[in-house]
């Protein structure tokens, strides 16, 4: 009979505990677990720096579980290592209705353990990839003492072959992010078979050639695990750690195949294992030798955690609240808001006609100078998305001291990376693209909204109204695909007032999202009266109304963005005409949903004809004409035209809609 270690006694809690709640399940993905449990083990026991009694602890290493769908390994090392939401009934609730113990890991909160939501593969990594500039970036600003961890990131191969991996991993070793160490689970599997069906690149070398430090080694031998985390924590890279691996390992008829990846095992597989492995326990039954074993892992960096509290409790007052204030992004409401009311007036006491997007850089400039934890970004397109503010300075692989990072074209890795930075803690952090090319970062996006994460996605060139770039610049589905998106704000500004007030609702939120949808043409001010009250935050609001002194057909007008004043040019018309017209800006379907049934009435009854203007695909405006109203969009591609001669085309022209409203009353 083969003599175990206590380490190896260690990893097989794993591999059991996989094995079994994948079985209860009847669902699930038992290969990685049991493959990559003795890296986790050495990780756990070894390196990682933690507390499971204070999984809120801000210095903690992060541990990055980039190949969700293994998630019972993390689920398998939370309870044993003593996390309080991850009990041994969740664990036998695996991917139950209502558990902690989904079917791939999702953020509930810093409390939990589990540090970001992943599944999509590549995600992970990339988040990891936020978390370490953080990391740095705080490092830097207040010092070793107080913030001093590292990011590991379990990675596999279907991570890897994903693009994302690569927008990832070339910016961090552009950084010099040398903090991040990724275990790479090279077990050469995927579900279809052999990775060499569809992989043969050379992926240590890709990480070489992006600036990474790179080892090899057997994934199962404990000793060479735990030397190569130690080297990896010296360099001055990210670090690769390349773990060859038997996937299943332990499993005796189907360790190392492509059938134990994404299937339970099956009884009479299990009970083989058990008896091969020597293990006369049930199952879920951890010896209690081997669970306290684990739960002194769990406490294994208490010294730590207490010696970081004293440093804390030391500082001054004022050092001490900046601190904290800067890991929640605590930001002063009261007073905040009060420099917002005054600028505010500011703006509405100089109008201008502004492109927003010009609005929002003017916006950023005044946010910057009051939020000094404001990071922000584009993926190699500031001086078009006016997203760095005039006093922010670039953050740099060899000074972190800045507020702003050069995404370089890699949209993806940029929304993964800004889910990163909120993660971590210590930044409201901002990125901006086109927003055609929401589509090369949706599903980072998307993952924001799933994780309750406050990004700010600044998107700009949003409509025909950028013009000559042409249809593949264009957006037309985009912002209904968007408000599709549950728990997602996309804020669409009519002028620089609204453009304020998108940036204020997408800064205090705590846990949504926003998408602030940006004009590249320039617009007239069209909030011309002092509001104390945040009207974009109504959703919808009235802009205009006749005056009452006419007994024509009451018609309203409902727009967004840049149609909002092409709607106020077909009000004078129409009021010409007899009509009586109110003009219903619509800056944010979500948060108009969210008002009360009284003033969603208000807004949108007592017309005898509602009609929608967006240059955009009309789906959805149903909501504000009702069944017998008018939606005027547009639902074929734009074209590559000046700007003037796009509206005109298809039809979005305060004349096209005194022509629609006056012909629908002429049929009757």
């Amino acid at each position: 009979m083969t003599e175990y270690s206590q380490k190896e006694r260690l990893a097989q809690s794993i591999k059991f505990l996989a094995a079994d709640a994948v079985q209860k399940a009847n669902s699930g993905h038992p290969g990685m677990p049991m493959g990559m449990s003795d890296v986790t083990t050495v990780l756990f026991s070894e390196h990682l720096k933690f507390v499971a009694e204070h999984p809120e602890w801000p210095d903690r290493d992060r541990f990055v579980l980039s190949a969700g769908h293994g998630s019972m390994l993390l689920y398998a090392v939370l309870y044993l290592t003593g996390y309080e939401h991850f009990t041994l009934d969740q664990l036998k609730s695996f991917r139950q209705l209502h558990s902690h113990t989904p079917g791939h890991p999702e953020y509930e909160g810093k409390n939990t353990g589990i540090e970001t939501t992943t599944g999509p593969l590549g995600q992970g990594l990339a988040n990891a990839v936020g978390m370490a500039i953080a990391e740095k970036k705080l490092c830097q600003q207040f010092g070793k003492n107080f913030v001093d961890h590292h990011t590991y990131v379990i990675a596999g191969d279907g991570c890897l072959m994903e693009g994302i991996s690569h927008e990832a991993i070339s910016l961090a070793g552009h950084l010099k992010l040398n903090k991040l160490i990724v275990l790479f689970d090279d077990n050469h599997i995927s579900i279809d078979g052999d990775t060499d069906l569809a992989v043969s690149d050379n992926i240590k070398m890709r990480f070489q050639a992006c600036g990474w430090d790179v080892q090899n080694i057997d994934g199962h031998n404990h000793n060479d695990i735990s030397e190569a985390i130690r080297q990896a924590k010296l360099t001055q890279t990210p670090s690769l750690i390349a773990c060859r691996t038997v996937i299943g390992k332990g499993a005796p008829k189907k360790a190392g195949t492509a059938s134990v990846h994404g299937s339970p095992l099956g009884a009479e597989e299990i009970q083989q294992m058990r008896e091969a492995l020597d293990w006369p326990y049930g199952p879920f039954e951890i010896p209690d030798n081997l669970l306290s074993e684990w739960r002194k892992i769990g406490k294994k960096g208490s010294e730590a955690y207490y010696r970081w509290k004293t440093n804390l409790e030391a500082l001054d007052n004022e050092s001490k609240t900046k601190f904290e204030d800067t890991l929640s992004c605590n930001i002063k409401t009261d007073d905040f808001n009060k420099e917002v009311s005054y600028f505010k007036e500011t703006l509405v006491n100089e109008p201008v006609a502004a492109a927003t997007r010009k609005s929002s850089e003017i916006c950023l400039n005044f946010l910057n100078d009051n939020i000094p934890f404001l990071i922000g970004g584009s993926a190699d397109l500031t001086g078009s998305n006016n997203t760095k503010a005039a006093s922010m300075k670039a953050i740099e692989p060899d000074d972190f001291s800045g507020q702003y990072i050069h995404y370089g074209v890699r949209e993806h890795a940029m929304g993964a990376v800004l889910n990163g930075l909120a993660l971590h803690g210590g930044a409201i952090a901002y990125g901006g693209t086109f927003l055609t090319f929401t589509d090369y970062c949706r599903p980072a996006i998307r993952l924001s909204a799933l994780m309750k994460q406050p990004v700010v996605y600044v998107m700009t060139h949003d409509s025909i109204g950028l013009g000559e770039d042409g249809p593949t610049h264009q957006p037309i589905e985009h912002l209904a695909s968007l408000r599709a998106i549950p728990n997602l704000f996309v804020l669409r500004p009519a002028d620089q007032v609204e453009t304020l007030e998108a940036w204020q609702i997408a800064i205090q939120s705590k846990t949504t999202p926003s998408i602030i949808v940006l004009s590249r043409q320039s617009l007239p001010q069209m909030r011309l009266k002092n509001e104390e009250e945040n009207l974009t935050h109504k959703g919808a609001y009235v802009l205009y109304e006749s005056p009452k002194v006419s007994s024509g057909k009451k018609v309203s007008l409902y727009a967004s963005g840049s149609e909002v004043h092409v709607a106020l040019e077909a009000i004078k018309k129409l009021e010409k005409k007899g009509f009586v017209c109110k003009l219903v800006s619509v800056p944010c379907w979500e948060l108009f949903d969210e008002q009360e049934v009284a003033y969603k009435k208000q807004i949108l009854e007592g017309a005898d004809l509602r009609v929608s203007i967006e240059a955009a695909h009309p789906m959805g405006w149903e909501k504000f004409v009702g069944d017998n109203g008018i939606m005027m969009g547009i639902k074929t591609f734009g074209a590559s035209a000046p700007a003037s001669d796009l509206f005109t085309y298809f039809g979005i022209t305060a004349e096209d809609i005194m022509k629609n409203v006056t012909k629908f009353f002429e049929n009757g």
